[in-house]
């Protein structure tokens, strides 16, 4: 009889739900981990004869489920939660938003913003985001503080900001940054071009060929509301997916974030090319910006993740909220009760995000040889009572808190509830500091 495989850790759940294949959960299985990946899966009572592990979690009450992918937000916006709320999105971009981000940006605030913003990420399952903004050198030291894996969308505007002063210099940044974190497996990098309406032709074809060069994913912010969709005809006579696809941006690298405004025609293209929408359904709706077609993007083929979007807009970075906004809205925009159900919203959430980023080959689903991200969620709560389907209490009845666990890579960032990997109190003390000085703004 072979001794047991010597292994970095078990964790035994009550309900083991890997995202693929689609729609398995498996009760009473156990995940075992090393060298930062899942190694094995198999049923519990197996794995004291397989394995011996340094560590060993029995979480008897949980849904174990990949660690919850946030694929768009802009972390340190985090510092401005509550500093512009009820106000159009226009309105609450240049006569808020842009004033407060010229008089308080710096690296500092963008790291300590970021980190509030990854705290807040973790204590709610979330072991990946992607981030659009300034200083993003900074945004990629919170992160590999805090261990958590993060995609960096680099910003790139036509116009000057504290990090870069025209697009050429925000494209050799993002390209610099790219050449310093290429090998690194927490950080990644993308192309961040704001949207059609803050970055000119030129910048944008440079993008396309650089990102075909380079093979990384170009987010941008692109049909959010009417008004975009307007002025973009009123000034050029295109809608701004059509000149994207005439500049060569339509591609399975392209991540159309928001995208609330899209014909038959447009959902057309976008799935031909393999390009993904990133739905952020609580900004959208609180900036009264438009609503995304989930459903009928997913019926034809066009890969759906969720974002939370920035705290200035949100308020929050909670992606069971997501997931719960995401599932009720896409059934009243589509006139369908089966619309976006319980599972989807959970993919949209973890795998799909995974697939937008480029990444999922290494996250997004609980399978043998990925990374081992991991969200435990305790049901043994009153709202989680009864379970009849545990998917369907994850996305509709689950609230934040119920997060007990979350290991990215295998290394705990949140156990029993607790930070692992930030202070607690030096992130809300920090954040105090900040509150202050942006009040007297």
């Amino acid at each position: 009889m072979q001794p047991p495989e010597k292994i970095d850790q078990i964790i035994h759940a009550k309900w083991l739900i890997p995202v693929v294949p689609k729609g398995a959960v498996l009760e009473n299985h156990c995940l075992a981990i090393s060298d930062k990946k899942i190694t094995a899966i198999c049923p519990s009572d197996e794995a004291k004869s397989i394995f011996s592990a340094d560590r060993e979690y029995d979480l008897k009450d949980h849904a174990v489920i990949p660690g919850l992918i946030n694929s768009h937000g802009h972390a340190s916006m985090s510092l401005l939660r509550g500093a512009a709320d009820d106000v159009p999105l226009k309105d609450w971009l240049e006569n808020y938003i842009w004033p407060l981000e010229n008089e308080f940006i710096n690296e500092e605030f963008v790291e300590q913003g970021t980190t509030l913003a990854i705290a807040e990420m973790i204590t709610s399952g979330t072991t990946c985001f992607a981030d659009m903004y300034f200083f993003p050198d900074a945004v990629a030291r919170a992160a590999t503080e805090a261990n958590i894996r993060v995609q960096l969308a680099c910003p790139v505007l036509d116009f000057p900001s504290a990090w870069a002063k025209d697009a050429e210099e925000y494209i050799y940044k993002a390209t610099k940054l790219h050449d310093d974190f290429r090998n690194s497996d927490l950080i990644y990098t993308a192309f961040g071009p704001h949207a059609p309406y803050t970055v000119s032709d030129a910048p944008l074809q440079k993008i396309s060929i650089l990102a075909e060069e380079l093979d990384l994913p170009i987010h941008i912010h692109i049909h959010e509301t009417s008004q975009e969709v307007a002025d973009a005809l009123a000034a050029d006579g295109m809608r701004p997916i059509e000149r994207l696809h005439k500049l060569g941006l339509i591609t399975p690298r392209l991540l159309c974030i928001h995208a609330t405004q899209l014909t038959d025609d447009e959902i057309s293209l976008l799935s031909q090319h393999g390009a993904s929408v990133i739905h952020c359904p609580e900004s959208n709706m609180k900036l009264a910006s438009g609503l995304c077609e989930v459903s009928k993007l997913s019926k034809h083929g066009v890969n759906v993740a969720l974002g939370t979007d920035g705290c200035a807009s949100n308020n929050d970075l909670n992606m069971f909220s997501e997931m719960h906004s995401a599932a009720l809205l896409g059934k009243i925009v589509a006139e369908d009760a089966s619309a976006v159900p319980a599972q989807q919203a959970l993919e949209m959430a973890t795998i799909n995000g995974a697939k937008a980023l480029g990444l999922g080959d290494l996250i997004g689903s609980l399978e043998i040889g990925k990374y081992a991200d991991i969200t435990a969620v305790d049901l043994n709560c009153m709202n989680a009572k009864p379970i009849y389907n545990p998917v369907s209490q994850l996305v509709y009845a689950t609230q934040a808190a119920q997060v007990s666990h979350v290991w990215c890579g295998g290394s705990v960032l949140l156990e029993n509830g607790k930070l692992q990997t930030l202070d607690s109190k030096n992130v809300a003390t920090t954040t105090t500091l900040w509150q202050h000085r942006i009040a007297r703004k």
